[in-house]
């Protein structure tokens, strides 16, 4: 809501023209008459005013604070107290002062607002005819019957202009229509309020400012909606009347992980307590405490700095540096320690299997020039050729050990020196490309 001081209601300026402030309409709005009374009851009293609506009947506000029937606070000191919000203060220019109500009038306004039951059905009965997307909230008929006002809602724009006209052909009279939000409903409709009282906004609330749920947060107030909101379905309005104080409180109390100093030492903002203005604080061993605010002093990390952690290269009792850090310790340590779990499992490269050694390794082997072919070795038995054991698939262990042999060479892009190969000549150990067939 933005501040316009430059329109502001234009009042009379002379100091001899008596104003009375009076309350009137369904929306509870406020308004300047000009009267000639000499006195203003003491009592809450019913006035008959013309507005520029119309005739209407309203009710005189703060009836002891008028002297000699003139009210003791300039307008220009009510404006300021509203916050000098121009076109949007809730206290206007009225219009002038007829006279004040009587038990005839009364009764006539008690006999339109019966009426007002009865309007409301014919309205909703012509808009299920004409299948509008609006819903009649309420409705008032003013005291000279000049108009008749329907306050409805709807989730968007609607074109009620044949509504209108079929209206004014039933009453004679001159139809309005004006939409509203939920807390205007609200403010139409709402009784009483968790708290036991009226609603705020129906019972003296004029500006309806936004309230937002870090206020809530804030207040230390529950996050559940059903709890925290009116009538319309928003926020509490009562949640902003404290909001300043709680904001006052707050700025006086340091913020979270903030070091401080206590009167046992430093230590570091866990929590705090608004209200109270009590600041809990950890201190290093660990323990929190709650301490007034008054007794903290700031801390200046340039003048003090905090205490440094134990070095790695300071030794302990037993003489050896003590390593805080595992990353801390030397490499050699680390080095020299257990084996991994693969290098235990892992049996030495000359006493794996043929298979197992070419699936592990799939780098070249080369072999020794002083180091003879593996079948022309004479620190082995003969193999016995005969009757070569059988494996279990039933073949000659001989013959698949030399078929797995022959699928290794081939992969390593040769056939190596192996005497048993037809495409090799001899047992020479420098392998010689196969020939052609």
């Amino acid at each position: 809501m933005q501040n316009d001081t430059t329109a502001k209601p234009k009042w009379p300026k002379n100091s001899n023209v008596k104003l009375m402030l009076v309350r009137y309409g369904r929306m509870a709005q406020m308004g300047w008459f000009e009267h000639n009374e000499s006195a203003i009851p003491k009592v809450s009293s019913k006035v008959v005013v013309k507005t520029e609506r119309g005739l209407e009947l309203g009710e005189v506000v703060g009836v002891h604070n008028y002297r000699g029937g003139t009210f003791r606070i300039s307008p220009d000191q009510v404006e300021a107290y509203y916050g000098n919000l121009g076109d949007n203060s809730p206290v206007g220019p009225g219009g002038s002062f007829v006279r004040f109500a009587t038990h005839e009038d009364i009764r006539e306004q008690e006999h339109l607002v019966k009426s007002e039951v009865e309007e409301i059905e014919s309205c909703e009965k012509h808009i299920r005819q004409m299948n509008l997307p609006m819903r009649i909230v309420d409705a008032e008929h003013l005291f000279g019957g000049e108009r008749i006002i329907y306050y409805f809602t709807s989730e968007g724009r609607v074109d009620f202009r044949e509504l209108v006209k079929t209206l004014a052909r039933e009453y004679q009279t001159r139809i309005e229509l004006r939409q509203i939000g939920a807390r205007d409903e609200a403010k139409l409709v709402s009784d009483y309020e968790t708290c036991g009282q009226q609603c705020c906004c129906s019972r003296y609330l004029k500006i309806l400012e936004p309230v937002n749920m870090r206020m809530a947060k804030l207040q230390k107030a529950t996050l559940d909606p059903s709890k925290i909101s009116g009538h319309c379905g928003r926020l509490k309005c009562c949640l902003r009347y404290e909001d300043h104080t709680y904001m006052e409180l707050k700025d006086k109390l340091p913020h979270r992980n903030a070091m401080v100093k206590t009167p046992k030492g430093l230590g570091r903002v866990v929590d705090v307590q608004i209200l109270t203005q009590l600041v809990v604080v950890q201190d290093a061993v660990g323990d929190r405490k709650a301490w007034p605010v008054d007794e903290l002093l700031p801390y200046d990390p340039s003048a003090e700095p905090l205490p440094q952690p134990v070095s790695s290269s300071q030794p302990d009792a037993a003489g050896e540096p003590a390593v805080a850090d595992p990353a801390e310790r030397p490499r050699d340590n680390r080095r020299n320690g257990p084996p991994r779990r693969d290098q235990e499992r892992r049996p030495p490269r000359d006493n794996r299997p043929d298979g197992q050694r070419n699936q592990n390794d799939n780098r070249p082997r080369q072999e020794r020039q002083d180091r003879p072919p593996r079948d022309n070795r004479t620190d082995r038995p003969e193999r016995a050729q005969d009757n070569p054991p059988a494996d279990g698939a039933g073949q000659p262990q001989g013959e698949a050990r030399r078929r797995n042999k022959n699928r290794r060479k081939k992969r390593r892009g040769g056939n190596g020196g192996n005497p048993n190969n037809p495409n090799n000549g001899g047992g020479n150990t420098s392998t010689t490309p196969p020939t052609g067939e």
